[in-house]
């Protein structure tokens, strides 16, 4: 399987500060815009950072999906630069990553109003679950990644829903450091929502996508798509909201596109 040659590999010298082979960094170059607009250093903190995830989370392919090296790495290159500053494994709490060639179906449960509980078969780019996986359409990933102007990214999206599960709650508040950090967040999150959802229901233009609108875990995904993609415009619509979430990735997107 090309993921445990994979894993073999960063598993030694690549793991701990070797050589990123040129190949792999022409085709990070070629699959993701974004990567070619880092500074040096931070490329060098990210291939240690991909190399941990390669060698620590499994990847299956599925609905017949081949993987190959090219998959593999563009997913671990974007989960990994939202947490290009951390230390340790990359998602503690991640096991493995699925990926389908395209949109793959997965069965939704509803409970309405007097307990009556309905079942519906849904089409899905992705998808991130608390029990440390992680599902995502290669297709998918693969536009996401190519257009980095678009704050549209599933990778993105789901690795950041990830993140919001390491507290053991999701609802749009990742871990943080300290009481303070937790009610700065809360604040500004809550101001920040609030008003996303008047203008989001006054049909008016976001920055945001409006997929946000569903609940607080949403919202911050796509705030996350948006903070990567569109720093500049979260910055100037979103000062405080951008604040926030550059003090929890430790990152500054803004400044790659300078």
């Amino acid at each position: 399987m090309i993921w445990q040659t994979l894993r073999s590999l960063f598993g030694g010298e690549a793991a701990v500060g070797g050589v990123f082979r040129e190949e792999w960094i022409a085709l990070l170059e070629k699959n993701l815009p974004l990567y070619a607009l880092l500074p040096e250093d931070l490329r060098l903190k990210l291939h240690e950072r991909i190399g941990k995830f390669i060698a620590t989370i499994r990847f299956e392919g599925c609905g017949g999906l081949e993987l190959t090296e090219e998959m593999i790495l563009t997913v671990a290159a974007q989960a990994c630069l939202l947490v290009t500053n951390r230390e340790g494994k990359p998602y503690p709490e991640l096991k493995v990553v699925y990926l389908y060639p395209s949109t793959f179906s997965s069965v939704r449960k509803q409970v309405d109003a007097i307990g009556v509980v309905t079942e519906g078969e849904i089409h899905r780019l992705g998808e991130s679950w608390e029990s440390g996986t992680v599902v995502l359409s290669w297709n998918s990933v693969e536009q996401g990644a190519r257009n980095v102007f678009d704050a549209d990214n599933v990778t993105f999206h789901e690795f950041a829903h990830q993140l919001d599960h390491e507290d053991g709650s999701t609802d749009g508040a990742p871990s943080l450091q300290g009481i303070a950090a937790y009610r700065s967040w809360a604040k500004v999150f809550r101001e920040n929502y609030a008003d996303f959802l008047q203008q989001t229901e006054e049909g008016k233009k976001t920055v945001i996508n409006s997929y946000g609108a569903t609940n607080p875990p949403e919202f911050f995904a796509v705030a996350t798509e948006a903070f990567f993609e569109k720093p500049r415009q979260l910055f100037r619509k979103r000062p405080e909201l951008y604040e926030e979430m550059m003090n929890y990735y430790g990152l500054d997107p803004r400044e790659w596109f300078e």
